[in-house]
């Protein structure tokens, strides 16, 4: 049996390619299905894409059942070191279980990791989507100049900090990402605060907190606000092939809006 480093360093067994696979992240579930459904053979409850899949369930990312983790016999666990606590891995490896963990904060992270994740780890080979994803992020960004924040949580109002997968999305786009330098990752601001800066629009996604036209846009007098689908925000896979046409389509309905254009 083979041996590979994880994304942060750590020896993990790999028997390639591997058969029966377990995700405990919903972004690399996506990836999974998107390459090989058939090797799915459990998911956390906030697996919601595909919609279609039809595999046992796991608990959460942050209280995998982990005895049902081992039950389920997979050749390996998948794992995120942001969505998944410490304790459940080290739980799962001292049960003999196989797992994979990746550290993912930026877009070109994304695609390394991913790429590492289906090559290396699970022998899969890199899938079509992956290559188009990165060709889509090869593009000079359209939005350059265009200052905005990304919120993700409302009362209390927190916005996307530093050091996130999501403020580099923004980044790569052209945005000048407003808290990029902020000590917090998720730094708690004031609704009035944030109306008061004088940014060109505020991105209002529908995860994790679920804006929409009538609960969001209201609170800001200001400042134009686009609402987006979350998962093209801070889902990294499959969804990179399709999340910078739509991230720059809401900005961009947004400001011809606001200018009557």
């Amino acid at each position: 049996m083979a041996v590979a480093r994880d994304d942060l360093g750590f020896e993990v067994p790999r028997e390639a390619p591997a058969g029966r696979v377990v995700s405990l992240v919903p972004s690399l579930t996506e990836s999974l299905a998107a390459t090989r459904p058939d090797a799915i053979v459990g998911a956390t409850d906030w697996c919601t894409f595909p919609p279609d899949l039809d595999v046992p369930r796991v608990r959460g990312t942050k209280n995998p059942d982990w005895k049902a983790i081992v039950a389920l016999d997979p050749d390996l666990v998948v794992a995120n070191r942001e969505e998944n606590r410490e304790i459940d891995v080290r739980r799962l490896r001292e049960a003999g279980v196989p797992v994979w963990v990746t550290r993912i904060e930026s877009v070109p992270q994304a695609l390394d990791s991913i790429d590492r994740l289906l090559e290396i780890a699970l022998g899969w080979g890199t899938p079509e989507w992956l290559a188009r994803a990165r060709e889509v992020w090869s593009t000079p960004p359209s939005l350059t100049g265009i200052r905005t924040a990304a919120v993700v949580w409302r009362d209390p109002w927190m916005v996307v900090g530093r050091d996130t997968f999501a403020g580099d999305v923004l980044e790569r786009l052209g945005c000048t990402h407003e808290f990029r330098d902020d000590p917090g990752r998720y730094p708690t601001v004031s609704v009035e605060e944030l109306d008061a800066l004088g940014l060109d629009v505020i991105l209002l996604p529908d995860e994790p907190y679920a804006f929409s036209p009538g609960d969001g846009p209201e609170a800001f007098t200001r400042t134009p606000t686009a609402l987006m689908d979350g998962r093209q925000l801070t889902w990294y896979g499959p969804s990179l092939v399709t999340a910078r046409a739509h991230l720059e389509g809401a900005v961009e309905r947004a400001l011809s809006q606001s200018t009557g254009a």
